[in-house]
């Protein structure tokens, strides 16, 4: 019996994640709230909350990290049948904690179950058998087969016709901006929707021209979404640029998560058939949602809650 791959499908990293229950730091407190994160599950659970069809897959340990993660992705209505719980691995740890206003993480990944990942533990057919893949540059700076195992990803999906979003997160604790300009670059040049934030794009070009960085951009075939330009949101599309405004919120209490928010909004919306200018208001309104809740991804909105900021305003499904 064929098993039918969900519509969009991602995968990565996803790590226990630990923090204080009250605000102080990890130092001196004296208990812990227990959850999880990582930018691609996130994303999944985001899809799946506003009606998608969507699929993650990973190495988790087989430990009760890895049991609590997958059977709460499972739950939240994403397709997990392709990710593994690995014997005599471990789940990936991360300890969350503000110190002076600002937000501090302390990773404890080496060797983790995810961080093996390799090629052949892909599956071609349930890639070929999506519409959208969804890759991340967390996942390709974890390791070196765990890279080889993206770009292998990305090659089944163009040979299959499946459009590929890339996300480049680039996280300097994971490798130097030398090592990450060329492997993100090329990555980037084969994507369909490129989604970087500014602040990412003056690191990646080396400049904050940003001008200059817009002729680098027209020159990929992608959509690109520059995430982050001030108050807005710019697309370049076949040499038309537009600006879409920020959705205002109300409150800000914990901006982690706004990003994947955002991704699995426009996302969402591509796959519906929306154009990249109202898949991106849709995904502002994601963002804006999840930025005043805490969380990683419990404050991802569901569609009832997007539907009533946009007024049913935009919401065409085609």
């Amino acid at each position: 019996m064929t098993v039918k791959s969900p519509d969009i499908i991602t995968f990565g990293e996803t790590m226990a994640l630990f923090m204080p229950v009250d605000d102080k730091g990890l130092e001196r407190a004296p208990q812990l709230s227990q959850g999880f994160g990582g930018a691609e599950s996130n994303v999944a659970i985001g899809i799946a909350r506003l009606g998608g069809s969507v699929g993650w897959f990973g190495h988790l340990g087989a430990d009760p990290f890895g049991t609590s993660i997958y059977k709460t992705l499972r739950g939240e209505g994403v397709d997990v049948a392709q990710a593994k719980l690995v014997e005599g691995e471990s789940t990936g740890l991360m300890f969350r904690e503000k110190v002076a206003g600002r937000v501090a993480v302390h990773y404890y990944r080496k060797n983790s179950a995810a961080s093996k990942m390799q090629p052949e533990d892909l599956d071609a057919a349930y890639i070929q058998g999506s519409k959208l893949l969804h890759v991340t540059g967390i996942t390709a700076a974890l390791s070196s087969n765990c890279l080889e195992t993206v770009r292998e990803a990305v090659r089944i999906a163009k040979e299959a016709g499946v459009k590929i979003c890339f996300d480049p997160n680039l996280r300097l604790k994971l490798w130097t901006i030398e090592e990450a300009r060329a492997a993100l670059l090329p990555l980037a040049a084969q994507a369909d929707y490129f989604l970087p934030g500014w602040d990412e794009l003056q690191l990646i070009y080396e400049t904050d021209d940003f001008e200059a960085v817009v002729d680098k951009l027209s020159a990929l075939p992608a959509v690109c979404v520059i995430k982050g330009v001030g108050e807005k949101t710019v697309i370049l599309d076949k040499g038309t640029r537009t600006e879409v405004p920020f959705f205002p919120a109300q409150q800000v209490v914990d901006t982690v998560g706004a990003g994947d928010a955002f991704c699995a909004g426009f996302l969402y919306g591509v796959q519906q058939g929306l154009s990249p200018e109202e898949a991106v208001r849709l995904a502002s309104v994601g963002g804006s949602l999840a930025v005043q809740t805490k969380g990683d991804w419990e404050a991802l909105p569901v569609r009832s809650m997007v539907e009533q900021q946009l007024g049913n305003k935009a919401w065409v499904e085609r």
